[in-house]
């Protein structure tokens, strides 16, 4: 069953615009844009609400403590266009799990929510495979034909950055040294800087920048999930 998300933004075309973004990752997403309607919905309890500070009727606050008075547990991000040091504060210390000030890109949106959602629900794997073919949100990975896909785009990539790609989606969280990952990439008899490793990490980073794969300095890389 899908995550079942709430989503309260006053300003209509930001809030339909959000709401496909979420709903395209499959997601059920009911959306308000007044305090009214989405307090009279608390009771059914979400699996997240996404709020904005600023909306008629009631406000982000008012509501979010009317949440976790009847769903401690529900996470909650805040986003806002006020003034984003004193908003994330107040909204940390009424429960709030994340903030994200305006303007933002959605795509940014949508990677907090699978962050906090995967955090919060123990969710899904970042790895699933089915045959030959990996799945590492948002990105499918088809080892026989060497292709990767977003939203049915293809991802061009090298054959090194292909290898690495598949390295790191079979070993999550897993760390590898430079000199690994040249054996592994390179073979054996490479001769040469251990630098081409950061090239060929940054490179990858740049075309799918929604992996998380993060520096273990002195070392190498793990990537971890999202």
């Amino acid at each position: 069953m899908p995550y079942r998300i709430y989503l309260v933004e006053d300003e209509q075309n930001l809030n339909e615009l959000l709401a496909t973004y979420l709903r395209n990752e499959g997601w059920d997403v009911t959306s308000f844009l007044n305090g009214g309607d989405a307090r009279r919905a608390i009771a059914k309890q979400p699996d997240l609400w996404i709020l904005d500070i600023m909306i008629p009727d009631v406000d982000g606050y008012q509501l979010i403590r009317e949440i976790k008075a009847q769903a401690p547990d529900v996470p909650v991000i805040f986003i806002s266009a006020r003034d984003a040091e004193l908003d994330r504060v107040i909204g940390l210390e009424m429960g709030s799990d994340d903030y994200l000030p305006k303007p933002f890109l959605p795509r940014e949106l949508v990677i907090r929510v699978k962050r906090l959602l995967g955090r919060i629900y123990n969710a899904a794997p970042l790895v699933a495979e089915a045959g030959n073919v990996l799945h590492i949100a948002p990105y499918t990975i088809d080892e026989t034909k060497r292709v990767v896909t977003q939203d049915n785009k293809e991802v061009e990539l090298t054959s090194k950055e292909f290898d690495l790609l598949l390295l790191y989606a079979k070993n999550q969280g897993q760390a590898f040294a430079r000199e690994q990952i040249l054996r592994r990439i390179w073979g054996e008899d490479y001769f040469g800087t251990d630098r081409v490793v950061d090239d060929l990490i940054r490179r990858v980073r740049k075309k799918m920048p929604e992996l998380r794969i993060e520096t273990i300095y002195g070392y190498g890389y793990r990537m971890v999930q999202l």
